[in-house]
């Protein structure tokens, strides 16, 4: 028998090893090295480092674990002991459609108007729940730019194309807009086309100088043109123009239309979640706000994060583009009109004669004479809206019908036959889709239109016919 006479040598680590991966100097220093030498000690340096950056970087998830929640509750003590304070009293904030708007968002608007950068708010009338900051949410910061604030999904857009193609052919045709949707879209975390088109926002500098747009520079390029999942998809439908003095010089009438809501894709959400880890080593807060950690606009930190959700946001755009002459380009069409907007996203806006960094999680701009678009669910319609430039609401509208159900409330309560059902009673064909995005899922987007005639003018409105989405849940 083979017998090994050489023992792998014990672990070993020193405080200068975790103060090089940004351990606080303080006794949680010592704990580590403890915990790590007894129950790590066959690790490699390498990778017990790695275990403890895992830890350091999001503790609460290692709380109620048996051998790292000890490291865990001391860097959670250490937070909460060099956290910056609150306001005692948040900031007032204008409340459009509170009666459609949960307790739960209003708890986490009401946290967010006492962060000390924080110098106005409002919350729209299609707001729910999300992380920090409330879905729906709007919140101006000074000097500060909050990447949660924002949202994982930087720059998830709304994009609408008017083509020159007759409303009738939907129907005349309609097997070959359902392939030519199918074929031209592509969906999900994976998704990627084998040939991407040249796009000016791929040869950004950004790419070549920010180390971490460096290295998402291949997901970038394989990832243009293509949707994200969950409520994301692409849809042919029929817009009708309402008002006569519509910027397109349109006559008022129904329109064939191209309607898409997608974001910034794998790019966006890990330039998201690497500036909000950073936020949150750099500006600890209070437990019940951690994720509206802030970065200064004056630091290194602050200006790389700008600039790179600059980028995402022209990116998604980038890809709305794409997806729209793909489709376009196979109907043998052109386009007559467009109208497009961010709602995730932050934007340098004077207000009040003040310059503020105003963070719009799930909102739409709506400065005067703002053009912007405001979906409803696959079953129903959405709006071309013309902003009327609201002060109390900071220039801005709702971004959806918002949710009323969550993802798994809707699929515990929703069957596929009833969705089905209403799928056929408004002559509405679903490619892909999920029961999380059953349209009884969505607040009544009536209802939420009227909750905001003060913050919009409506021009026109677009009904879906055939929508493509995700497949699954």
């Amino acid at each position: 028998m083979f017998i090994n006479k050489y023992r792998m040598a014990k672990l070993k680590l020193r405080g200068k090893d975790l103060r090089n991966i940004g351990y606080p100097e303080s006794p949680v220093i010592s704990i580590a090295i403890g915990v790590m030498e007894s129950h790590y000690k066959h690790s490699t340096m390498e990778d017990a480092l790695a275990v403890l950056s895992k830890v350091l970087a999001e503790p609460e998830a290692y709380e109620q674990d048996e051998i790292l929640g000890k490291i865990a509750a001391r860097l959670v003590e250490k937070k909460e002991e060099e956290a910056r304070e609150l306001r005692d009293t948040g900031i007032q904030y204008a409340v459009y459609g509170a009666q459609f708007i949960d307790s739960a968002a209003i708890r986490q608007m009401e946290q967010a108007v006492r962060l000390p950068v924080a110098v106005a708010g409002a919350l729209m009338p299609d707001a729910h729940h999300g992380y920090g900051l409330p879905i729906g949410g709007v919140l101006a910061t000074e000097n500060a730019v909050i990447p949660y604030g924002v949202g994982v999904d930087i720059g998830c857009r709304m994009c609408l194309s008017i083509p020159d193609l007759p409303v009738k052919q939907q129907q005349a045709e309609y097997q070959k807009y359902v392939k030519v949707l199918t074929d031209n879209t592509k969906f999900g975390a994976g998704a990627a086309w084998k040939h991407t088109p040249d796009a000016a926002v791929l040869e950004r500098k950004e790419f070549r100088e920010l180390p971490l747009l460096k290295f998402l520079h291949d997901k970038a390029v394989g990832q243009l043109g293509t949707s994200g999942s969950g409520n994301h998809f692409v849809e042919w439908g029929v817009v009708q123009i309402t008002d006569p003095n519509n910027e397109w010089n349109l006559p008022v009438g129904d329109y064939t239309a191209i309607l898409t809501h997608s974001g910034s894709r794998g790019m966006g959400a890990q330039i998201a979640g690497h500036y909000t880890r950073l936020a949150k080593e750099l500006c600890p807060l209070p437990r019940e706000v951690q994720h509206l950690a802030w970065l200064d606009m004056d630091t290194e930190a602050g200006q790389e994060y700008w600039l790179s959700m600059n980028l995402a946001g022209d990116y998604a755009s980038a890809c709305h583009h794409l997806i729209h002459e793909r489709l376009v380009k196979a109907m043998g069409a052109e386009i007559l009109a467009r109208v497009e907007n961010h709602h995730n996203f932050a934007w340098k806006e004077k207000h009040n004669g003040k310059e503020m960094i105003v963070h719009r999680k799930g909102a739409t701009p709506a400065g005067r004479g703002v053009l912007g678009i405001i979906p409803g669910s696959m079953t129903a319609p959405g709006y071309i809206v013309r902003g009327r430039g609201e002060a109390a609401s900071l220039d801005s509208a709702s971004h959806g019908a918002g949710r009323a159900m969550s993802r798994s409330a809707a699929m515990q309560s929703v069957t596929r036959s009833a969705m089905d059902k209403m799928l056929r009673d408004h002559g509405v064909t679903l490619i892909g889709g999920g029961l999380d995005e059953a349209p009884m899922a969505y607040k009544n987007i009536n209802e939420v239109m009227g909750a905001q005639t003060d913050l919009v003018k409506v021009l026109a409105r677009f009904q879906p016919t055939i929508v493509r989405m995700a497949d699954g849940e």
